[in-house]
């Protein structure tokens, strides 16, 4: 087997529950055998120091027999095992910098579907990035064997409450309001059935607020309500509606694993994407004026434009929330101050906090204006109602044929940057690090065109700050498309679908 397929950015995924003859199943010597690499990558940097290795997974159904697996592994070539349980991915990390772990190993596949599940490898240093799991991969296909013959211990470890802990101190001495901080409001969580809950039970309640209400608490991997995502459209109009139903002074949403947030406000004023990214940015600032905010490649015009406003500088990177991470930490590294750097998705890493993509972290630091607001008789939204907002934005996803999908998709996008000259009211985008940007006069917007991090597809953005601006634009690029060469090994049924209608 190619290994290597199993590899998906900076994770480890494949399916784990069904056939175990189809394409990327996770079988149990596939994970032992990987289990195994990481094993040997954490040896060849702590030589021969003795290795202790937290373990923890999130709710899916999966996740004990791979667990099994992956301590089965560790403890036969001598490591001392944490057996975490169930465990957010952010926690996880922390127990190497909390606990003395000297790696960390989460059982996760984000928000995908039930039937999926994957690995995530931590040191002190953060999470590995594509490159250390495209080594690891290669070495568990390689190895003659992957189960030692020495003997490591195993104890349960509780970290969770550690890591709960943490999070109430920072929200007492953030808010500087004795040890119930958050008495009088009431704030409900949807935790997707994943890993969340804690977030209510272990954080908010034991200081002081009111989360009757809170949906979806309990961990359940057949995620029986809705997909435990903060950008699926379902999961976040369930948690708005429950906020205004409830009448909740905030409401939080969290991905499988709590490595992303978004949030609503008082009557339901969904908090996610640009909104979300300009309210962190807000909240950084304030500790690090004139310090630069790294985002995606799809976060508007008006962000840009609020983050200026706000004394900050906007840097408009690339997709992908290692990506955008490394580009943080690049950043600092080099003497540049880069207080957050966060995707539209969610994901959202302060340097404070050891460049750590932390959703329930996120959180945590809004509550602490949440609290300090609420003296003022005011609301976190008041703090971005300055955002300029787009009248329309639309996103349409393009699969690619072709096995050999990264040539055709690059062909695309230099299609587009030769022929955006030749429309009159394009002009190409200069702050852009992916695919090709191009601003239209006409349509009073933009759009991006570019190739997914993981995926055989093209995504299309665009904003528009005219009614129908979308739409006009998307015409343009389906007349533009239809020129490509390459536009055969392209599915680009949804722009004619969308064009057309």
């Amino acid at each position: 087997m190619d290994y290597s397929r199993f590899k998906s950015g900076s994770d480890i995924r494949g399916i784990a529950i069904g056939d175990e003859n189809q394409p990327l199943f996770m079988t149990d010597e596939m994970v032992k055998r990987s289990a195994a690499a990481f094993v040997d990558y954490l040896k060849s940097r702590e030589n021969s120091k003795k290795l202790r290795v937290a373990v923890g997974h999130d709710s899916r159904l999966s996740a004990q027999r791979i667990k099994n697996d992956v301590i089965e592994v560790l403890l036969s070539y001598g490591i001392d095992v944490d057996d975490c349980g169930l465990s957010s991915t952010p926690a996880m990390f922390m127990t190497t910098v909390k606990a003395g772990c000297d790696g960390a190993i989460q059982i996760t596949a984000s928000h995908h579907p039930k039937d999926r599940n994957g690995l995530k490898f931590f040191t002190i240093k953060g999470g590995l990035d594509g490159n250390e799991i495209a080594r690891i991969l290669e070495n568990a296909g390689n190895r003659n064997k992957y189960e030692g013959n020495e003997k490591g211990t195993l104890r349960a470890c509780d970290f969770m409450s550690s890591y709960s802990a943490l999070l109430r101190d920072i929200i007492i001495k953030g808010a500087n309001a004795g040890d119930k901080p958050l008495s009088g409001l009431k704030i409900i969580v949807d935790a997707g059935n994943g890993v969340g809950g804690f977030y209510a039970n272990d954080v908010l309640k034991p200081l002081g607020a009111d989360i009757s209400g809170s949906l979806f608490l309990e961990p359940d991997g057949n995620f029986p309500n809705h997909a435990p995502n903060p950008e699926n459209a379902e999961a976040m109009q369930c948690i708005t509606e429950a906020t205004k139903s409830e009448n909740a002074d905030f409401g939080i949403i969290f991905d499988t694993d709590v490595d992303r947030a978004a949030c609503v406000g008082k009557g339901g004023f969904p908090i996610n994407r640009n909104r979300l990214v300009a309210l962190a940015s807000k909240i950084a600032l304030s500790s690090a004026p004139g310090g630069t905010i790294v985002t995606d490649s799809v976060t508007s015009d008006g962000l840009a434009k609020f983050i200026t406003a706000n004394g900050g500088k906007h840097l408009r990177f690339k997709r992908g929330y290692k990506n955008v991470i490394n580009k943080q930490i690049e950043l600092c590294s080099s003497g540049t101050n880069c207080p957050l750097a966060m995707e539209t998705s969610g994901h959202a890493a302060f340097s404070e906090n050891y460049f750590l993509d932390d959703g329930a972290y996120l959180i945590t630091k809004l509550l602490v204006e949440t609290a300090s607001l609420a003296k003022q008789g005011k609301r976190l939204e008041d703090l971005i109602k300055d955002l300029e907002e787009p009248v329309e934005e639309k996103e349409l996803r393009f699969k690619i044929k072709s096995e050999d999908f990264r040539r055709v998709g690059e062909a695309l996008i230099e299609f587009f940057a030769k022929s955006a000259p030749e429309i009159h009211d394009w002009k190409t985008a200069p702050d852009n690090n992916e695919g090709i940007r191009i601003n239209s006069i006409e349509n009073k917007g933009w759009f991006l065109l570019r190739l997914s991090v993981h995926d055989p597809i093209i995504v299309l953005n665009c904003e528009s700050n005219t009614e129908g601006g979308c739409r006009g634009m998307c015409k343009k690029v389906l007349e533009v498309a239809r020129r490509t060469p390459v536009i055969e090994s392209i599915d680009i049924t949804e722009l004619k679908n969308y064009t057309e209608d």
